[in-house]
């Protein structure tokens, strides 16, 4: 079995060299070192190793840049990278981690502690590799069970953020500096009205993408988003986000295709403004946040959690509005109060009501 190569970048001699011996002991690794960020770059470049192990405060060239250097060049891009950081540096990891550090480990480790960081990024690489070997000639032709696992990858290396309640995320305005998934929560984007007023334009809940409209077209957000409660966010760089969708045109597609879909559908809410009672608006609102709060599709009845501002945002209505059509849809047995909850007894009655 041929051994995993795995290059060192340290230029603490005694770390450097104590590291190695433990790789080498396990048997399975071939070891090269460097003592510096430049020589590791070169080293990186000449052997092409299976993963890098690398200090981040170093002469010549720190940890960072060569991250940065071999991120630049297709042959090294993809090798996994762990950073090895003094607790002093640690809060440094975030800016490591948004540059696509896979991994970090606080100085002083212990044996098992690096093993284990070693052997989890590397199988996760096999894993990849095997999964996509066949797939290589031809990008396009991924399955939707591969495109959900590269997306995850994509997902689970990115940093997470907690938003609380009515917490701004983006605004109107502002440049795209990242793609969002919603892991938790959920998320609402809005326009104001010219009197100030907010106009509720989707609601995105747990395993959805938002914000890469903007980031797809290179242009500043022409919407807001904020959480609807607290929600957990993964916050993806977009220059990832632009790797990946370079490397698997099929993904770029997926988007495109997302991108259309919320196209079609903030166009046939305008057309609703337009043409349906605020009966129908409203009802057509309760019916958005409920499919948004189904676990099963062929589910019928929900307890929603939404305020009446957010109704009527979302509905393009007064709140006074919001309260009189729900209460006429408690008299038709059609939904019901609990507590700050609302319970639909039938989607499917809801969303097929008359104007």
């Amino acid at each position: 079995m041929t051994k995993k190569k795995i290059l060192i970048v340290e230029d603490n001699l005694e770390i450097r060299e104590s590291t190695a011996e433990i790789l080498e002991l396990t048997g399975g690794y071939e070891v090269l070192q460097a003592e510096n960020g430049k020589e590791g770059v070169e080293m990186a470049m000449q052997h092409i190793p299976d993963l890098i192990l690398c200090d981040i405060m170093m002469p010549e060239l720190d940890g960072y840049g060569v991250l940065y250097m071999l991120s630049k060049h297709e042959q090294t891009m993809h090798i996994p990278f762990i950073f090895l950081t003094a607790k002093s540096e640690r809060l440094d990891m975030r800016k490591a981690m948004e540059m696509g550090a896979d991994d970090y480990l606080v100085k002083p480790f212990d044996d098992l502690e690096l093993l284990n960081s070693i052997e989890s990024r590397l199988k996760k690489r096999e894993s990849l590799q095997t999964l996509f070997a066949h797939k290589s000639s031809n990008p396009l032709s991924l399955s939707d069970e591969e495109q959900d696992l590269m997306l995850n990858e994509l997902v689970n290396e990115a940093r997470v953020k907690v938003y609380k309640k009515k917490q701004l995320i983006y605004e109107e305005g502002d440049s795209p500096v990242y793609v969002y998934y919603v892991k938790s929560g959920k998320v609402r984007t809005f326009l104001y009205y010219q009197d100030g007023r907010e106009l509720t334009t989707s609601i995105l809940s747990a395993t959805e993408f938002f914000g890469y409209e903007s980031v797809l077209l290179n242009e500043k957000y022409t919407d807001n988003a904020s959480a609807l409660e607290d929600t957990e966010i993964a916050l993806i760089p977009k220059e990832k986000f632009f790797e990946l969708m370079f490397n698997k045109p099929v993904l770029a597609s997926k988007f495109i295709k997302l991108l259309s879909g919320n196209v079609k559908e903030k166009e046939e809410q305008m057309l609703g403004f337009a043409y349906d009672s605020v009966r129908k608006r409203v009802a057509n609102t309760l019916v958005q946040v409920a499919v948004k709060s189904v676990s099963d599709e062929n589910q019928d009845e929900v307890v929603i959690r939404v305020s009446r501002d957010d109704l009527a945002a979302l509905a393009g209505t007064a709140n006074e509005t919001i309260s009189r059509m729900l209460a006429d849809f408690k008299e038709e047995k059609l939904i019901t109060k609990e507590g700050n909850a609302i319970r639909i007894f039938s989607i499917r009655k809801l969303k097929n009501i008359r104007q």
